[in-house]
């Protein structure tokens, strides 16, 4: 083994692994762009575009208690069922003073990403995967901001 092999293999080696994995401008890109076609899909009443930024798999969730505060219960979407709401102009019936799209980028690593949506009423946070090269959306938790 050459000396000019050993001294780039111990400066490899002092690399994070993390580093290799950086994420580009390209990925949160792509990731804020499917965070707003969710989003702005569902104000637009585009199924279309919302269908895009899902997972076939997506599962949002709220969490519902009982007002002694005891009891809770999940409140389920499945993808078609989210896709439907918003062909039928869900998202249209909120008044559009009310609409927010801000989308934060929590956390990115490989290929999994943790991003925030302050819409106004209610906070999503979604857990996007990178499906067959693309961003989809695979876990939504949802809390709005008045019961």
């Amino acid at each position: 083994m050459g000396k000019a092999y050993a001294i780039a293999l111990a400066i490899l080696a002092t690399v994070p692994v993390t580093a290799l994995y950086a994420q580009s401008a390209t990925d949160s890109a792509a990731i804020a762009a499917t965070a707003h076609d969710y989003i702005d899909g569902w104000w637009s009443g585009d199924a279309a575009r919302m269908q895009r930024s899902l997972h076939n798999h997506l599962a949002k969730r709220m969490v519902m208690t009982d007002s002694s505060g005891q009891h809770s219960r999940l409140v389920d979407m499945t993808a078609l069922e989210l896709v439907q709401g918003t062909e039928r102009g869900g998202g249209k019936q909120t008044p559009a003073d009310k609409r927010k799209s801000d989308v934060r980028i929590l956390d990115i690593f490989q290929n999994a990403a943790l991003v925030r949506i302050d819409a106004g009423l209610w906070i999503d946070y979604l857990e996007e995967v990178r499906w067959n090269g693309e961003w989809k959306i695979l876990n939504v938790v949802w809390e709005p901001r008045q019961r």
